[in-house]
């Protein structure tokens, strides 16, 4: 990973949650972990960014002792990526400003979505109820700012309305695609840029995060369920000059010693001309 200079501070991304579908935890995932989808971004200038709030949320929320405002970016209302609001600590503390972006609807606007979950009789509390100034917005598609940070949102293959996130400091750059399948619809990923899902957004990242759920074989019996093959996200990292590549969303049925094959398999398709990372819970990227 990128090394910053003593005297410069240095845009930090922790992992907090890694796993797709449903939450793991157990025996055989102790090392990437079993919490479901949730990355912390600290900018430069001491700007938050939560992208996702899967069960990983709840651990995050538990840092926070001074009240400051947080944004939590969602890429889409599946239940692996909203599970944690409920449990975010600073959502019921009254001098926390809480502002939760998520992908824009044509029929119904997003407290109205995240409603459907944070309500009786699917949880106790509803989202009116938190004690916190909580705002709630649909995402630009396109450029738009968080603090001293430049958010970029395009939408993304996956089923329902699904968007990834590109990040800027103005001099490090990271891509969010937690849940992808650029390959859907060709034989493998290679073709023009312009037309593959994801290109712009993961164009010379500094660190890319990308789904890697799926070795070949699943892959061939999940076409269209929305999610990468490894191989695919190495692909699309080299296609896009991305620097460095974090493995992520990772099967509820893989344990600890698959992903470490998956992982070797990914490092030796990238052949020393992509940084390959595992995407395990509490790693921490300094850029």
């Amino acid at each position: 990973m990128t090394v910053p200079a003593a005297d410069e501070r240095a845009t930090r991304v922790c992992l907090w949650g890694t796993r797709g579908s449903i939450a793991s935890a157990g025996p055989d995932t102790v090392a990437y972990g079993g919490n479901t989808s949730c990355v912390e971004i600290e900018g430069r200038d001491g700007t938050i960014v939560i992208l996702d709030a899967g069960t990983g949320i709840r651990r995050v929320g538990d840092t926070f002792v001074e009240p400051r405002r947080i944004d939590i970016l969602l890429t889409h209302l599946h239940m692996d990526h909203i599970q944690g609001l409920g449990f975010f600590g600073p959502f019921f503390l009254d001098d926390f400003d809480v502002h939760v972006w998520g992908p824009p609807s044509t029929t119904q606007d997003l407290r109205t979505r995240l409603t459907r979950y944070l309500s009786p009789p699917l949880f106790p509390v509803r989202l009116r109820d938190v004690a916190a100034r909580l705002e709630l917005h649909d995402a630009p598609i396109g450029k738009f700012t968080v603090g001293g940070l430049e958010v970029s949102a395009q939408t993304v293959i996956h089923p329902g309305q699904t968007l990834g996130y590109r990040i800027s400091d103005g001099s490090t750059t990271i891509a969010y695609l937690p849940d992808h399948e650029p390959a859907l619809g060709v034989a493998e990923l290679g073709g023009e840029p312009d037309w593959t899902s994801g290109h712009d957004l993961a164009r010379g990242a500094d660190l890319l995060i990308h789904d890697a759920q799926y070795t070949a074989d699943e892959y061939d019996q999940r076409v269209g369920w929305g999610h990468s093959r490894i191989g695919d996200a190495v692909a699309l990292a080299q296609m896009a000059g991305a620097r460095q590549l974090v493995t992520f969303h990772h099967d509820p049925a893989h344990n600890d010693e698959e992903l470490d094959e998956m992982l070797a398999d990914a490092r030796r398709a990238a052949a020393g001309r992509l940084e390959v990372h595992p995407g395990r819970e509490a790693s921490t990227f300094r850029l």
